[in-house]
C-alpha cells in the first residue's frame, strides 16, 4: 500500500505541479491522510483522488450548503451576493490608478489585472475560494472543462485580508488577484466558504478578450422620424479579415452594453449588411427597438466624510446603530429639461476623508427618499452600488401619509452615483428620471464568435466608447 501511495504522489504531483503551491499543499495533505487510513483500499485511494480533483478539496459533514434561512444555495451566473453580510463588491482592472475602480471588467487576454474586492461583515476571517466558470454570450454555462480554459487549478484561496480601523461596523475586507484565462468570453468568478463550493458567497461577471476582428465607428447616418432625437444610435463596422469565419451571419453576435450595466443589454444583433468582398460585417440601428435610451446623468451624493457630509446629504445621526445618513429629499425630472454635470455613469468610488484611510470608511444606513405620485408599478433605487439589480433590498416602499417612496440601505462611505427605474407594464423604466439624447453615456461593443472546432462561444472583438464625451 506504502508503495502505490507513492506512485499516486509522483503521478498527482506530475497533474497538480501546475496548479499552483497552495494546491499541492492541499493535495499533500490529503495524501498524508490516507496513509493514516489502515484500511484504505486502492480503489478508494482512486475515489478520493478523483473527488479531490473535482472538488478542490475534500467536503466535511459539517460544512453547509445552505444559507441561513435553510434554503439551499443556487448559483447564478450573473453579479449578486448570496449572503447578507457580503458587501460594497467590486471587480476591475488595476493599472496603479486609483481611476480604474470605474472602469468595466474586461481586460485583453494575456493579462491577469483583474482585482476582486469585497468586505464580510461578519468579522471573524473565513477561508474562501474562488473558481472561475467559463459562459457563452448568453451567460449560459459552456461545455468547456476548467483545463481547457484554466492556466492554474481552479480553486483560488483568498488569502489577502484586512480588518476595518475603529468603525461602528466591523469588517474584514478581502482581495484576490483572478489568475489569468487561456481563452476569450465571457466569464464568472465564484467565491464560496471553505472549500463547499455549494456554499457561495458572491459571484461576479467579467470578459477576456482577443481582438482578432477590427471595430470602427460610422458617424453621420440618421435614424427615421423623431427617434432620432429621442435615442442614441451606434453605428460601426467589423471587419474580419484577420479570421476564418465561415457564416458571419449565424457564426457573429454582437452584444451592446450601456454604462457596465446589466439590467438593459440589447443583445444577439445582427449585421445590417454583409461585405463578403471586404470581409466586412455594417451594423446600422435604425430600428427604434435597437436604439439606447439616452436616460439622464446620475443623480450622486457625497458620504465621504461622516464628520462634514459632502453634496446632497441632508443629515446624519449618529445616535442610531449603524449611523443613519439621509439623502436629501428627490423629485421627479420626467419634465425638466436636460442639465449638463459630470458623474461616474452609475458607479461609485470608496473613500473616507474623515481619517483618510480606507480601512477606516465605515458603513452607514442610507435612507432614499423620491416625493413622488405613486405609480403602478415597483420603484427601485439602482447603480453599480447594487450590480443594477431589482429585488427586495432596494425595492422602495411608498408612504402615502408623505407621499413619497423610500428605501434604507446599508452602504461604506464613498461617493455614489444612483437613479430610480420603475419597474411596470404600463410606466417607462425612466420615468422620474427622464430621457435625453445629450447625455454622457458609456458604451461598449462586445463580438462573439462561435468556431466549429471550439463548442463555446469567443470573445474576439471589444470596443469601448463616450457618447456626447465631455
Amino acid at each position: 500500500m506504502e508503495g502505490l501511495l507513492d506512485l499516486f504522489d509522483t503521478a498527482l504531483y506530475g497533474i497538480v505541479g501546475n496548479y499552483g503551491y497552495a494546491s499541492h499543499v492541499e493535495f499533500s495533505k490529503l495524501a498524508h491522510c490516507n496513509r493514516s487510513m489502515l484500511n484504505l483500499t486502492p480503489i478508494s485511494l482512486l475515489f478520493a483522488i478523483t473527488a479531490w480533483l473535482m472538488d478542490g478539496s475534500p467536503r466535511s459533514s459539517e460544512q453547509s450548503s445552505q444559507i441561513s434561512q435553510g434554503n439551499a444555495k443556487k448559483l447564478e451566473l450573473r453579479d449578486r451576493t448570496y449572503e447578507s453580510q457580503i458587501k460594497t463588491v467590486q471587480l476591475y482592472p488595476a493599472f496603479g490608478a486609483r481611476e480604474n475602480e470605474f472602469l468595466p471588467a474586461v481586460t485583453p487576454l494575456g493579462q491577469s489585472n483583474l482585482v476582486l474586492e469585497f468586505d464580510d461583515i461578519d468579522q471573524p476571517v473565513q477561508r474562501y475560494y474562488a473558481r472561475i466558470v467559463h459562459c457563452n454570450r448568453d451567460w449560459t454555462p459552456s461545455n468547456l472543462a476548467a483545463l481547457e480554459y484554466m492556466t492554474v487549478y481552479n480553486e483560488v484561496p483568498v488569502t489577502e485580508y484586512e480588518f476595518s480601523i475603529d468603525t461602528t461596523v466591523p469588517y474584514v475586507h478581502y482581495r484576490l488577484n483572478l489568475p489569468p484565462v487561456r481563452l476569450p468570453g465571457n466569464y464568472v468568478v465564484v467565491v464560496y466558504r471553505e472549500g463547499d463550493r455549494d456554499d457561495i458567497i458572491l459571484s461576479r461577471r467579467f470578459m477576456v478578450f482577443d481582438n482578432l476582428v477590427t471595430i470602427g465607428r460610422e458617424r453621420g447616418l440618421i435614424g427615421p422620424g423623431r427617434a432620432t432625437g429621442l435615442n442614441q444610435q451606434l453605428h460601426f463596422k467589423v471587419s474580419y479579415r484577420n479570421v476564418e469565419i465561415q457564416n458571419p451571419m449565424l457564426d457573429v453576435s454582437v452584444t451592446i452594453r450601456q454604462n457596465a450595466r446589466w439590467d438593459n443589454l440589447a443583445q444577439d444583433i445582427k449585421p445590417a449588411f454583409v461585405r463578403e468582398d471586404l470581409r466586412e460585417l455594417e451594423y446600422r440601428f435604425f430600428d427604434p427597438d435597437q436604439m439606447f435610451k439616452g436616460g439622464n446623468e446620475f443623480r450622486f451624493f457625497d458620504l465621504r466624510s461622516i464628520n462634514y457630509p459632502g453634496r446632497f446629504v441632508a443629515s446624519v445621526d449618529k445616535n442610531s446603530f449603524p449611523y443613519r445618513v439621509y439623502i436629501q429629499p428627490d423629485r421627479s425630472r420626467e419634465h425638466e429639461a436636460y442639465s449638463q454635470y459630470n458623474d461616474l455613469n452609475g458607479q461609485f468610488a470608496i473613500e473616507n476623508l474623515d481619517y483618510r484611510d480606507p480601512l477606516a470608511a465605515d458603513y452607514v444606513e442610507v435612507i432614499f427618499t423620491l416625493q413622488a405620485e405613486k405609480v403602478n408599478g415597483d420603484v427601485y433605487v439602482t447603480g453599480a452600488f447594487n450590480y443594477w439589480n431589482r429585488d427586495e433590498y432596494n425595492r422602495m416602499e411608498y408612504d402615502p401619509a408623505t407621499q413619497s417612496y423610500q428605501a434604507a440601505i446599508l452602504l461604506k462611505q464613498g461617493w455614489y452615483d444612483y437613479q430610480y427605474v420603475v419597474e411596470s407594464r404600463d410606466v417607462s423604466p425612466l420615468h422620474f428620471e427622464g430621457s435625453h439624447f445629450e447625455t454622457e453615456n458609456l458604451y461598449e461593443i462586445f463580438i462573439y464568435h462561435r468556431p466549429f472546432n471550439i463548442n463555446a462561444d469567443l470573445l474576439i472583438g471589444y470596443m469601448s466608447l463616450y457618447e456626447n464625451p465631455r
